[in-house]
């Protein structure tokens, strides 16, 4: 009996250590196997579980797409339908400026909820935002890793897991296209400028490239002093622009069309971008070439902006090397950034190191293609000094001269201004506009009444005046060039 049991011992423990062995050898064959048949299965019944106990699903909508690179176009359409939604049952509120500047727009601060019903299903929308995460590097201009940053916003929809059809395939749907109508409806235009690049995170915080103030400027094509002819023709190719999305498309282009103002100074270039804003119902992006530090920002300011906007980029030539000499510059130039005992390595280079090439890549490229109805703008007072390649057809791709004052100009500012049509001294205004340049701001201020006793005779008699002075002092000016050129023979 004893011989037995240690027998029956014995062969336990060569079962214990067979099966130990044997699971040894399995885990080392099988582990991710395993792990991954196990998790699967646990997984299904883990969701099974989870839909009994909580049978509400949620859809997060963010404030940015594409890490922080766009701004969500969902996300402002959700926040401009729950704008006339949130006021009726949530307490704490944030209010903006609308378009009648007598109301203001609603939306829900963070943690607030509210509800919502349709086609007889409940649904509720919470607002929150989040820190993002902390680590010691440097902040990269898109807003991802790096040091502290600007919160995250977010929209989260709960809904029954029963509706899940009619709140994805109807509901979000419909809310995104209400969404956009009260945008229209709330819309204030605005007038935008690009911060300083050094500024966007100076302070550890990742912030939106751009400015703002309301754009309420008073110039529109009706008081835009122009032949009506070229006025009609700006207009109709604004009108066909603005109605072009499925022929860009059909195409192959992006939606976006460059316009070049050129003329000498005075001569109504910015009042022509006030006037195509107001007229095309846009906003205005007014960028400062020598604010940005390299091509890379300047992407990064494109793609924050908006559709239905007005790109402009005064004095092109004047801004940045885009000429067609585009010569290296000399290493004096760049010796400015010679160390002083060890300092100088620690202080930013706040210089624009934008080309050339990145600003044709801005109007038309790859890059140019983020977004749609975008019309871009340059200025400038000599068209002969750009480089051929940036106003080609295609990048610019209207040409228009902005130039003197002419007979049929001063007719319409005469109108604006004195509210004349007609006048015994038109036909001196005339003869003389035909001798000398005057440009339009020098007209208008001559027709603008000094005093509340000016009317149209004396006005018109003080622009008379200056032309006639012009007309000496152009004269005399040519008179002295023949007296030099005798002299140089």
């Amino acid at each position: 009996m004893e011989a037995s049991v240690w027998s029956g011992l014995n062969s336990g423990v060569v079962l214990s250590l067979v099966a130990v062995l044997w699971t040894v050898v399995w885990q080392n064959l099988q582990h991710l196997q395993l792990q991954q048949f196990f998790g699967r299965h646990l997984s299904r019944h883990a969701r099974r579980l989870a839909a009994m106990v909580d049978p509400y699903l949620s859809v997060t909508i963010a404030e940015y797409e594409g890490g922080r690179m766009k701004r969500s176009d969902a996300y402002e359409e959700v926040k401009a339908y729950l704008s006339t939604a949130c006021s009726r049952g949530v307490r704490h509120l944030r209010a903006e400026g609308a378009k009648d500047t007598d109301k203001l727009v609603l939306s829900m601060v963070d943690g607030e909820e509210v509800a919502d019903e349709f086609q007889g299903a409940t649904v509720w929308w919470w607002a929150y935002s989040r820190p993002p995460p902390r680590t010691d590097g440097a902040a990269p201009w898109w807003g991802g890793g790096g040091g502290a940053q600007e919160e995250r916003r977010f929209y989260r929809l709960f809904f029954l897991e029963r509706h899940r059809e009619l709140v994805l395939d109807t509901y979000l749907p419909r809310v995104r296209r209400l969404g956009r109508a009260v945008m229209v409806k709330n819309r204030q235009r605005k007038l935008f400028t690009n911060i300083s690049t050094h500024q966007w995170s100076e302070d550890g915080f990742a912030r939106s490239a751009w400015s703002h103030v309301v754009f309420e400027h008073p110039k529109t094509f009706d008081t835009l002093a122009m032949d009506l002819a070229r006025k009609k023709e700006i207009m109709d190719d604004l009108d066909m622009f603005k109605n072009g999305k499925d022929y860009y498309a059909r195409v192959g282009k992006a939606w976006k069309r460059g316009y070049l103002l050129y003329g000498p100074p005075g001569t109504g270039k910015s009042a022509m971008v006030a006037a195509m804003a107001n007229y095309l119902d846009y906003d205005i992006y007014d960028i400062e070439l020598t604010s940005v530090h390299s091509n890379t920002d300047l992407r990064k300011l494109f793609i924050e902006t908006t559709s239905k906007s007005i790109i402009v980029i005064e004095d092109i030539d004047c801004s940045l090397d885009l000429t067609g000499a585009r010569k290296k510059k000399k290493k004096a130039a760049e010796d400015d950034k010679v160390k002083k005992d060890g300092a100088a390595d620690e202080k930013k280079d706040t210089s624009s190191k934008v080309t050339l090439s990145g600003l044709l890549n801005f109007i038309d490229g790859l890059w140019s293609a983020c977004g749609g109805e975008r019309i871009i703008v340059f200025t400038t007072n000599h068209v002969e000094k750009l480089d051929p390649a940036l106003i080609r057809r295609g990048r610019m791709d209207k040409h228009i001269e902005m130039s003197y004052c002419s007979f049929e100009a001063f007719k319409f500012l005469a109108k604006i201004y004195l509210d004349v049509e007609s006048h015994d001294l038109f036909d001196a205004v005339g003869e003389l506009l035909r001798e000398v340049d005057m440009t339009l701001a020098d007209v208008a201020e001559n027709l603008t009444p000094k005093s509340v006793d000016d009317g149209a005779d004396s006005c018109l008699s003080a622009l008379v005046t200056a032309l006639e002075e012009a007309k000496e002092k152009k004269a005399s000016g040519g008179n002295e060039q023949d007296e030099q050129d005798e002299e140089d023979q």
